[in-house]
C-alpha cells in the first residue's frame, strides 16, 4: 500500500468540508481547487490576471510542501466566471508554464463560491521515479 501525505493549508474549511489543499500518493500529486483568497481578503479584486498569479503562487508552495515543483505538473483545470477573461488568464498561465506546457482546460462556470473569485485552478503533477 503507498504512503499517502495530506497537505494542509490551514483553512479552516478544510476541517468543515473534510478536504486537503493537495495529497501525494507514490508520485501522484493532485492539488484542490484553489483561489485568490489569503485568509478573509480575496486578492486581486477585479483582475483575472493577478488572480491567476496569486492562485499559482499557492499552488507552487503545495507542491513544493508534496516534493514537487511546478515542472512536475502535467495537468491545469481552469474554472473561470467570465471566459472573456482568458487572454488575460493565458497569460498569468503561461508565465509559469510557458517552457512546461502541461495539458489543460478552460472552462466557464455560473459562479465560484465567492462572487468577486473570476478562477478557481486545480492542478495534477506527477514526479519522475
Amino acid at each position: 500500500m503507498m504512503n499517502r501525505q495530506n497537505i494542509s493549508s490551514g483553512a479552516v474549511w478544510e476541517e468543515v468540508i473534510g478536504y486537503s489543499r493537495a495529497v501525494r500518493i507514490g508520485n501522484v500529486i493532485e492539488v484542490a481547487g484553489t483561489t485568490a483568497v489569503d485568509g478573509d481578503t480575496v486578492i486581486g479584486l477585479g483582475d483575472a490576471f493577478e488572480q491567476t498569479k496569486f492562485i499559482l503562487s499557492k499552488i507552487e508552495k503545495a507542491l513544493q510542501e508534496a516534493g514537487a515543483n511546478m515542472a512536475d505538473v502535467v495537468r491545469t483545470r481552469m474554472f473561470v466566471t467570465d471566459i472573456s477573461n482568458w487572454e488575460e488568464i493565458g497569460r498569468a498561465h503561461g508565465e509559469y508554464f510557458s517552457t512546461i506546457k502541461p495539458v489543460t482546460s478552460m472552462l466557464e462556470v455560473k459562479a465560484l463560491i465567492q462572487p468577486e473569485l473570476l478562477i478557481e485552478i486545480e492542478v495534477t503533477a506527477i514526479l519522475s521515479t
